[in-house]
Protein backbone atom coordinates (compact mmCIF):
# COMPACT_ATOMS: atom_id res chain seq x y z
CA UNK A 1 0.00 0.00 0.00
CA UNK A 2 1.28 3.50 -0.74
CA UNK A 3 0.73 5.92 2.21
CA UNK A 4 1.32 9.49 2.31
CA UNK A 5 2.54 10.89 5.55
CA UNK A 6 1.63 14.56 5.85
CA UNK A 7 3.26 17.70 8.01
CA UNK A 8 3.90 20.88 8.47
CA UNK A 9 8.26 20.42 8.80
CA UNK A 10 10.59 17.47 7.30
CA UNK A 11 11.91 17.96 10.97
CA UNK A 12 8.95 17.74 12.53
CA UNK A 13 8.19 14.03 10.77
CA UNK A 14 11.68 13.63 11.57
CA UNK A 15 11.62 13.91 15.15
CA UNK A 16 7.88 12.73 15.94
CA UNK A 17 6.92 10.53 13.33
CA UNK A 18 10.31 8.06 12.44
CA UNK A 19 9.36 5.10 14.16
CA UNK A 20 6.01 5.32 12.90
CA UNK A 21 7.06 5.24 9.72
CA UNK A 22 9.88 2.44 10.09
CA UNK A 23 6.86 0.29 11.05
CA UNK A 24 5.42 1.28 8.00
CA UNK A 25 8.25 0.57 5.58
CA UNK A 26 9.27 -2.59 7.61
CA UNK A 27 5.65 -3.81 7.15
CA UNK A 28 6.22 -3.81 3.39
CA UNK A 29 4.46 -0.13 2.42
CA UNK A 30 5.54 2.12 0.14
CA UNK A 31 5.55 6.00 2.46
CA UNK A 32 5.43 9.01 0.55
CA UNK A 33 6.32 12.26 2.87
CA UNK A 34 4.73 15.30 1.62
CA UNK A 35 6.45 18.41 3.72
CA UNK A 36 7.10 22.36 3.05
CA UNK A 37 10.35 23.08 1.23
CA UNK A 38 13.58 24.66 2.70
CA UNK A 39 14.83 22.41 5.68
CA UNK A 40 17.75 20.63 3.66
CA UNK A 41 18.50 18.61 7.09
CA UNK A 42 15.39 17.03 7.14
CA UNK A 43 14.74 16.19 4.22
CA UNK A 44 18.13 14.38 4.17
CA UNK A 45 17.02 12.18 7.13
CA UNK A 46 13.45 11.45 5.96
CA UNK A 47 15.60 10.28 2.41
CA UNK A 48 17.64 8.47 4.68
CA UNK A 49 15.06 6.26 5.83
CA UNK A 50 13.76 5.70 2.48
CA UNK A 51 11.08 7.57 1.78
CA UNK A 52 10.04 9.46 -1.51
CA UNK A 53 9.95 13.19 -0.40
CA UNK A 54 7.61 15.76 -2.11
CA UNK A 55 7.26 19.87 -0.63
CA UNK A 56 4.04 21.77 -1.18
CA UNK A 57 3.65 25.18 0.10
CA UNK A 58 2.17 25.87 3.49
CA UNK A 59 2.17 29.18 4.89
CA UNK A 60 2.07 27.54 8.70
CA UNK A 61 1.16 30.87 10.87
CA UNK A 62 -0.61 32.96 8.70
CA UNK A 63 -4.48 33.27 7.74
CA UNK A 64 -4.25 34.11 4.48
CA UNK A 65 -6.85 32.64 2.21
CA UNK A 66 -5.47 32.79 -1.03
CA UNK A 67 -2.19 31.23 0.18
CA UNK A 68 -4.14 28.29 2.10
CA UNK A 69 -6.55 27.99 -0.99
CA UNK A 70 -2.78 27.30 -3.00
CA UNK A 71 -1.64 24.60 -0.50
CA UNK A 72 -5.06 22.49 -1.11
CA UNK A 73 -4.77 23.10 -4.66
CA UNK A 74 -0.67 21.92 -4.79
CA UNK A 75 -1.92 18.94 -2.50
CA UNK A 76 -5.22 17.96 -4.87
CA UNK A 77 -2.46 17.80 -7.60
CA UNK A 78 0.06 15.68 -5.21
CA UNK A 79 -2.49 12.99 -4.65
CA UNK A 80 -3.70 12.81 -8.21
CA UNK A 81 -0.20 12.35 -9.27
CA UNK A 82 1.05 10.22 -6.39
CA UNK A 83 -2.64 8.01 -6.14
CA UNK A 84 -2.25 7.08 -2.51
CA UNK A 85 -4.71 4.76 -1.15
CA UNK A 86 -3.93 6.20 2.21
CA UNK A 87 -3.46 9.75 4.63
CA UNK A 88 -1.66 10.10 7.49
CA UNK A 89 -1.78 13.65 8.34
CA UNK A 90 -0.59 15.87 11.73
CA UNK A 91 -0.61 18.97 12.95
CA UNK A 92 -3.50 21.74 12.36
CA UNK A 93 -3.18 23.19 8.44
CA UNK A 94 -1.91 19.83 6.98
CA UNK A 95 -4.88 18.04 8.61
CA UNK A 96 -7.66 20.21 7.84
CA UNK A 97 -6.24 21.43 4.21
CA UNK A 98 -4.67 17.63 3.67
CA UNK A 99 -7.79 15.99 4.90
CA UNK A 100 -9.93 17.96 2.37
CA UNK A 101 -7.68 17.39 -0.33
CA UNK A 102 -7.67 14.14 -0.15
CA UNK A 103 -11.38 14.10 -0.23
CA UNK A 104 -10.94 15.56 -3.78
CA UNK A 105 -8.80 13.71 -5.18
CA UNK A 106 -10.50 10.47 -3.87
CA UNK A 107 -7.80 9.07 -1.25
CA UNK A 108 -9.86 5.66 -0.11
CA UNK A 109 -8.23 5.89 3.16
CA UNK A 110 -8.16 9.28 5.45
CA UNK A 111 -6.52 9.56 9.04
CA UNK A 112 -5.94 12.48 10.99
CA UNK A 113 -4.10 13.13 14.17
CA UNK A 114 -4.93 15.90 16.64
CA UNK A 115 -1.68 16.89 18.47
CA UNK A 116 -2.78 20.06 20.11
CA UNK A 117 -5.39 22.74 19.62
CA UNK A 118 -3.07 25.47 19.46
CA UNK A 119 -3.82 29.50 19.57
CA UNK A 120 -7.37 29.19 17.85
CA UNK A 121 -8.69 27.71 21.06
CA UNK A 122 -7.53 29.85 23.46
CA UNK A 123 -10.63 31.85 22.54
CA UNK A 124 -10.04 34.46 25.42
CA UNK A 125 -10.34 37.45 23.17
CA UNK A 126 -12.97 38.55 20.48
CA UNK A 127 -10.01 37.84 17.65
CA UNK A 128 -9.68 34.76 18.66
CA UNK A 129 -13.06 33.85 19.24
CA UNK A 130 -13.23 34.45 15.52
CA UNK A 131 -10.62 32.37 14.65
CA UNK A 132 -11.70 29.41 16.72
CA UNK A 133 -15.14 29.72 14.95
CA UNK A 134 -13.24 29.71 11.61
CA UNK A 135 -11.16 27.05 12.60
CA UNK A 136 -13.64 24.62 14.01
CA UNK A 137 -15.72 25.35 10.85
CA UNK A 138 -12.65 24.12 8.62
CA UNK A 139 -11.66 20.92 11.08
CA UNK A 140 -15.57 19.60 10.22
CA UNK A 141 -15.04 20.10 6.58
CA UNK A 142 -12.02 18.43 6.94
CA UNK A 143 -12.58 15.86 9.37
CA UNK A 144 -16.05 14.71 8.07
CA UNK A 145 -14.00 12.94 5.59
CA UNK A 146 -11.98 10.96 8.17
CA UNK A 147 -12.01 7.36 8.35
CA UNK A 148 -10.42 7.22 11.90
CA UNK A 149 -9.28 10.49 14.09
CA UNK A 150 -6.45 10.25 16.70
CA UNK A 151 -6.30 12.48 19.74
CA UNK A 152 -3.56 12.51 22.37
CA UNK A 153 -5.68 13.54 25.21
CA UNK A 154 -9.30 13.39 26.55
CA UNK A 155 -9.46 17.11 26.88
CA UNK A 156 -9.10 17.33 23.03
CA UNK A 157 -11.90 15.20 22.45
CA UNK A 158 -14.56 17.03 24.30
CA UNK A 159 -13.13 20.43 23.24
CA UNK A 160 -13.72 19.31 19.58
CA UNK A 161 -17.42 16.99 20.83
CA UNK A 162 -18.38 20.76 22.29
CA UNK A 163 -17.50 22.41 18.89
CA UNK A 164 -19.41 20.03 16.69
CA UNK A 165 -16.27 19.25 14.99
CA UNK A 166 -17.02 15.50 15.38
CA UNK A 167 -20.26 13.83 13.75
CA UNK A 168 -21.93 11.41 16.21
CA UNK A 169 -20.44 8.25 14.05
CA UNK A 170 -16.71 9.56 13.76
CA UNK A 171 -13.94 6.83 15.26
CA UNK A 172 -12.13 8.80 17.78
CA UNK A 173 -8.52 6.69 18.60
CA UNK A 174 -7.06 7.94 21.88
CA UNK A 175 -3.50 7.34 21.55
CA UNK A 176 0.01 8.18 24.02
CA UNK A 177 0.99 11.04 22.23
CA UNK A 178 3.63 10.34 19.04
CA UNK A 179 5.49 8.22 21.53
CA UNK A 180 9.27 8.47 22.76
CA UNK A 181 11.83 6.75 21.58
CA UNK A 182 13.52 4.91 24.30
CA UNK A 183 16.40 3.56 22.87
CA UNK A 184 17.60 7.21 22.01
CA UNK A 185 16.24 8.97 24.88
CA UNK A 186 18.52 6.81 27.42
CA UNK A 187 18.97 7.83 30.66
CA UNK A 188 21.54 9.97 31.90
CA UNK A 189 23.28 10.70 35.31
CA UNK A 190 20.94 12.75 37.63
CA UNK A 191 22.38 16.57 37.46
CA UNK A 192 22.18 18.34 40.77
CA UNK A 193 25.33 20.67 41.12
CA UNK A 194 23.69 22.91 39.93
CA UNK A 195 20.36 22.51 40.20
CA UNK A 196 19.33 23.32 36.27
CA UNK A 197 15.81 23.90 35.38
CA UNK A 198 15.20 23.84 31.51
CA UNK A 199 12.26 24.56 29.37
CA UNK A 200 12.35 23.30 26.08
CA UNK A 201 9.66 24.61 23.32
CA UNK A 202 8.82 27.15 20.93
CA UNK A 203 8.85 30.70 21.65
CA UNK A 204 5.44 31.17 22.56
CA UNK A 205 3.15 32.10 25.93
CA UNK A 206 1.30 29.28 25.41
CA UNK A 207 4.17 27.58 26.25
CA UNK A 208 4.24 29.56 30.21
CA UNK A 209 7.32 31.43 29.26
CA UNK A 210 6.32 34.47 31.25
CA UNK A 211 5.27 32.58 34.32
CA UNK A 212 8.86 30.56 33.88
CA UNK A 213 10.57 34.01 33.56
CA UNK A 214 8.99 35.13 36.25
CA UNK A 215 9.51 32.09 38.56
CA UNK A 216 12.94 32.18 37.80
CA UNK A 217 13.48 35.72 38.69
CA UNK A 218 11.85 35.14 41.89
CA UNK A 219 14.14 31.94 42.59
CA UNK A 220 16.91 33.44 41.42
CA UNK A 221 16.95 36.02 44.54
CA UNK A 222 16.88 33.53 46.49
CA UNK A 223 19.09 30.67 45.09
CA UNK A 224 21.63 32.94 42.72
CA UNK A 225 23.53 29.58 41.73
CA UNK A 226 20.18 27.53 40.12
CA UNK A 227 19.97 27.74 36.34
CA UNK A 228 16.74 28.35 34.63
CA UNK A 229 17.08 27.54 30.67
CA UNK A 230 14.79 27.89 27.89
CA UNK A 231 15.82 26.05 24.40
CA UNK A 232 13.24 26.63 21.53
CA UNK A 233 13.03 28.04 17.57
CA UNK A 234 12.15 31.51 17.65
CA UNK A 235 8.32 32.00 15.95
CA UNK A 236 6.65 35.19 14.83
CA UNK A 237 2.70 36.66 14.82
CA UNK A 238 0.25 36.13 17.28
CA UNK A 239 1.24 34.62 20.39
CA UNK A 240 4.50 34.41 20.24
CA UNK A 241 7.88 35.82 22.99
CA UNK A 242 10.00 38.26 21.08
CA UNK A 243 13.47 37.20 21.02
CA UNK A 244 14.05 41.20 22.42
CA UNK A 245 12.25 39.91 25.42
CA UNK A 246 14.15 36.98 26.17
CA UNK A 247 17.23 38.67 25.29
CA UNK A 248 15.79 41.43 28.12
CA UNK A 249 15.30 38.44 30.62
CA UNK A 250 18.40 37.16 29.95
CA UNK A 251 19.95 40.51 30.97
CA UNK A 252 18.46 40.90 34.35
CA UNK A 253 20.16 37.47 34.90
CA UNK A 254 17.03 35.07 35.42
CA UNK A 255 17.37 33.00 32.92
CA UNK A 256 19.15 32.09 30.04
CA UNK A 257 18.27 31.33 26.49
CA UNK A 258 19.83 28.32 24.32
CA UNK A 259 18.61 29.08 21.03
CA UNK A 260 17.41 25.90 18.86
CA UNK A 261 19.39 22.56 18.13
CA UNK A 262 17.98 19.89 16.04
CA UNK A 263 19.14 17.45 19.18
CA UNK A 264 17.79 18.42 22.58
CA UNK A 265 19.60 15.34 23.97
CA UNK A 266 22.72 17.14 25.32
CA UNK A 267 20.51 19.47 26.93
CA UNK A 268 18.48 17.38 28.75
CA UNK A 269 21.54 15.46 29.85
CA UNK A 270 23.00 18.67 31.29
CA UNK A 271 19.41 19.68 32.65
CA UNK A 272 18.19 18.65 36.06
CA UNK A 273 14.39 19.23 35.51
CA UNK A 274 12.13 19.71 32.59
CA UNK A 275 9.58 22.49 32.79
CA UNK A 276 6.74 23.07 31.06
CA UNK A 277 4.02 25.82 32.40
CA UNK A 278 2.05 25.32 29.34
CA UNK A 279 -1.44 26.36 28.65
CA UNK A 280 -2.60 23.41 27.17
CA UNK A 281 -0.78 20.58 24.90
CA UNK A 282 -1.77 17.20 22.98
CA UNK A 283 0.70 15.35 24.20
CA UNK A 284 4.26 17.30 25.24
CA UNK A 285 7.24 15.92 23.29
CA UNK A 286 9.48 17.69 25.29
CA UNK A 287 8.63 16.48 28.64
CA UNK A 288 8.47 12.55 27.26
CA UNK A 289 11.83 13.01 26.26
CA UNK A 290 13.06 14.19 29.24
CA UNK A 291 11.18 11.82 30.81
CA UNK A 292 12.83 8.78 28.85
CA UNK A 293 16.12 10.24 29.98
CA UNK A 294 15.59 10.29 33.37
CA UNK A 295 14.68 13.92 34.51
CA UNK A 296 11.68 15.16 36.55
CA UNK A 297 9.20 17.11 34.91
CA UNK A 298 7.27 20.29 36.93
CA UNK A 299 3.87 21.01 33.98
CA UNK A 300 0.90 22.86 34.59
CA UNK A 301 -2.21 21.07 35.46
CA UNK A 302 -3.06 21.13 31.69
CA UNK A 303 -4.62 18.88 29.50
CA UNK A 304 -1.97 16.85 27.89
CA UNK A 305 0.61 18.09 30.38
CA UNK A 306 -1.92 16.32 33.41
CA UNK A 307 -1.41 12.93 30.88
CA UNK A 308 2.23 12.71 31.31
CA UNK A 309 3.11 13.32 34.85
CA UNK A 310 1.85 11.87 37.95
CA UNK A 311 1.67 14.08 40.83
CA UNK A 312 4.17 13.67 43.15
CA UNK A 313 5.52 10.80 41.64
CA UNK A 314 7.80 11.80 38.75
CA UNK A 315 6.98 14.91 39.17
CA UNK A 316 4.47 17.93 40.08
CA UNK A 317 1.58 19.55 38.86
CA UNK A 318 1.07 23.16 39.14
CA UNK A 319 -2.24 25.34 38.24
CA UNK A 320 -2.19 27.62 35.07
CA UNK A 321 -0.33 30.85 34.81
CA UNK A 322 0.50 30.93 38.37
CA UNK A 323 4.26 31.99 38.79
CA UNK A 324 3.81 31.38 42.41
CA UNK A 325 3.06 28.08 42.47
CA UNK A 326 5.56 27.58 39.89
CA UNK A 327 8.37 29.03 41.75
CA UNK A 328 7.38 26.55 44.84
CA UNK A 329 7.30 23.30 42.81
CA UNK A 330 11.09 24.21 41.57
CA UNK A 331 12.02 25.40 44.73
CA UNK A 332 11.21 21.05 46.16
CA UNK A 333 14.22 20.25 44.62
CA UNK A 334 16.49 22.93 45.26
CA UNK A 335 15.92 22.36 48.35
CA UNK A 336 15.99 18.46 48.18
CA UNK A 337 18.25 17.43 45.14
CA UNK A 338 17.61 14.20 46.21
CA UNK A 339 14.28 13.93 44.38
CA UNK A 340 15.81 14.72 41.21
CA UNK A 341 17.17 11.10 41.10
CA UNK A 342 13.81 8.91 42.88
CA UNK A 343 11.69 11.44 40.45
CA UNK A 344 13.80 10.89 36.92
CA UNK A 345 13.38 7.31 37.88
CA UNK A 346 10.12 7.16 37.90
CA UNK A 347 9.86 9.07 34.83
CA UNK A 348 11.70 6.60 32.88
CA UNK A 349 9.95 3.66 34.16
CA UNK A 350 6.67 5.61 32.87
CA UNK A 351 7.97 6.07 29.59
CA UNK A 352 9.16 2.73 28.87
CA UNK A 353 5.75 1.38 30.49
CA UNK A 354 3.34 4.04 28.74
CA UNK A 355 4.99 6.32 26.33
CA UNK A 356 7.39 4.13 23.84
CA UNK A 357 7.14 4.98 19.96
CA UNK A 358 7.39 1.66 19.47
CA UNK A 359 4.41 0.54 21.55
CA UNK A 360 2.73 4.34 20.45
CA UNK A 361 3.36 3.16 16.61
CA UNK A 362 2.01 -0.45 16.29
CA UNK A 363 -1.14 0.89 18.42
CA UNK A 364 -1.43 3.38 15.02
CA UNK A 365 -0.43 0.61 12.56
CA UNK A 366 -3.04 -1.58 14.07
CA UNK A 367 -6.06 0.61 13.77
CA UNK A 368 -5.15 1.72 10.53
CA UNK A 369 -5.05 -1.70 9.62
CA UNK A 370 -1.35 -2.03 8.33
CA UNK A 371 -0.35 -4.65 10.50
CA UNK A 372 -1.79 -7.40 13.04
CA UNK A 373 -2.57 -6.74 16.45
CA UNK A 374 -0.25 -9.30 19.17
CA UNK A 375 -3.30 -11.34 21.18
CA UNK A 376 -4.07 -9.16 24.36
CA UNK A 377 -3.57 -5.63 23.59
CA UNK A 378 -7.06 -5.09 22.30
CA UNK A 379 -7.61 -0.82 22.32
CA UNK A 380 -10.54 -0.60 25.31
CA UNK A 381 -14.24 0.69 23.77
CA UNK A 382 -13.31 3.90 25.71
CA UNK A 383 -9.33 4.14 23.80
CA UNK A 384 -11.00 3.54 20.91
CA UNK A 385 -13.73 6.41 20.71
CA UNK A 386 -12.70 8.17 23.39
CA UNK A 387 -15.69 10.47 25.19
CA UNK A 388 -18.95 9.68 23.68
Amino acid sequence: MKIAVLGNQSRALVNFWSVLIRHMRAAGHEVLCLAPEGDAEGDEALRAQGVELRYYPLDRKGLNPARDFATIGALVRLFREERPEMLFASTIKPVIYGCIAARVSGVPHIFATITGLGYAFEADSFAKKCINKLASLLYRVALSGAQTVFFQNKDDILAFRRAGILRPSSEVVLCRGTGVDTRRFAPADPVTDPLTFLLVGRLLEAKGLPEFAEAARRLKIRYPDARFQVLGPPEQGLGSVPLKVMEEWQKDGRLEYLGETRDVRPYLTAASVIVLPSWREGTPCSIMEGMSMGRPAVVTDAPGCREVVEDGVNGFRVPLRDPGALALAMERFIRDPSLVARMGAEGRRLAEAEFDAEKVAEHIMSVMGLSRRPAGTGASETERHGVM
